[in-house]
């Protein structure tokens, strides 16, 4: 039996969202139809849009349901920076250096495409926005169409100054989106009091179904769709609407919040108890409470996975990997690592089927997968002799 400890990546549903996801799947009629099933099917819909939202502090009508935290990303970053070229030309967008790849892949996109000007913001050795920057790129330019950024870190799990940022960027007259996609059920969210223009969040890392997320939009900000059709979310998002796992996204979100912190720093004091060496990467207590992340000196991140994996313990590098080629975090090297420091990294995170138990089958097969990729770093590292 696998022990999953990448709950960061997806975490299990829970037992109460599949039952009620399943029971949901019986409902028939398309939330649009005028029909007596249509409309039912619309307050099956719409009630679960009220628990959502309730999740999240918002209104219903500012959830507007997705295909999940891509296309909310996608959709606030986009629709946003689109809706801010309407009266004039606001071509820049501010955007730290440290964000998941649905954000900045985005923003690369419109810089590419539609004349898009992205000044990267720098971290610090947390991995934190460093807010001075920010500041001075506010006051520096006058042609901000948007911030972006992360809640929490989705890799060394840093939590960020979202109040900073949303009070530095309404001085500006300067919308922000935040990505809450790796926050979302590890940390109290109210959108209301935010300030935020626009909230990303995925229900499969709250205990919901693969496949639905929402962008919480606020009722003062306006946005240009990515997908057009029948304009069934306030225009805002076209596409029949997922009734079931709508239903099922909103069981996870009522989901009593579990206390990770003591599971997760038993995990931390473990790894540093039985490898030394090893360096806990991000805010050591601001940040979230599942999230625990290192660098092993002369490991590569991939080979400890792999020997994990072959242990039956299930990890995450938090790096990506392009045409078979391991590359270094772009997280880590904005936090100032090294390429070689950053290639040794691995992210553990708890979630809500985590036990004392999983943590101790970690610790057990740690040492020796890091004995082993250690040895295989040194030998590939190692300069080539020949024979004559």
């Amino acid at each position: 039996m696998v022990v999953y400890l990448d709950h960061a990546a997806t975490t299990p549903m829970h037992p109460a969202a599949i039952a009620a996801y399943a029971a949901a799947l019986g409902t028939v009629g398309n939330p649009s139809s005028i029909h007596s099933a249509g409309q039912g099917a619309k307050r099956v819909l719409e009630e679960a849009r009220e628990r959502v939202a309730a999740s999240l502090g918002c209104e219903p009508i500012e959830v507007v349901f997705t295909s999940g935290g891509t296309e909310s990303v996608n959709l606030g970053v986009k629709g946003l920076w689109w809706a801010r070229q309407a009266d004039r030309p606001r071509p820049r967008l501010l955007v730290p250096a440290g964000e998941h790849h649905a954000t900045v892949d985005a923003v690369e996109w419109l810089e590419r495409h539609d004349g898009a000007v992205v000044t990267w913001l720098p971290l610090d050795e947390h991995g934190r926005l460093r807010v001075d920057a920010l500041a001075a790129a506010l006051d520096e330019h006058d042609d901000v169409a948007l911030v972006s950024l992360l809640w929490a870190n989705n890799e060394v799990g840093t939590l960020q100054p979202v109040d900073e940022v949303v009070a530095l960027a309404a001085a500006h007259g300067v919308p922000v989106h935040c990505d809450a996609v790796a926050a979302y059920g590890q940390v109290p969210i109210d959108f209301r009091s935010s300030g935020l223009a626009a909230l990303s969040v995925s229900a499969h890392k709250i205990g919901g179904p693969i496949g639905i997320g929402a962008l919480v939009l606020a009722r003062t900000a306006t946005v240009e769709p990515l997908i057009h059709g029948g304009g069934q979310q306030r225009q805002v998002r076209s596409g029949t609407q997922d009734g079931p796992a709508a239903v099922a996204f909103a069981v996870a979100a009522e989901q009593p919040h579990h206390a990770y912190e003591p599971l997760r720093d038993r995990l931390v004091a473990g790894v540093q108890a039985a490898v030394p060496s090893a360096v806990l990467r991000g805010d050591p207590v601001d940040r979230l409470p599942g999230n625990a992340h290192f660098t092993f000196p002369g490991c590569e991140g991939d080979s400890l996975l792999f020997l994990l994996d072959a242990a039956g313990v299930a990890v995450s590098t938090g790096s990506a990997c392009q045409a078979g080629i391991p590359e270094a975090s772009h997280v880590l090297l904005a936090m100032g690592l090294t390429d070689e420091e950053a290639r040794g990294a691995l992210r553990m995170t708890v979630g809500h089927t985590s036990t004392e138990a999983d943590v101790d089958a970690l610790l057990a097969a740690l040492p020796g997968a890091v004995a082993r990729a250690t040895r295989a770093g040194y030998a590939a590292h190692a300069p080539a002799t020949f024979a004559r």
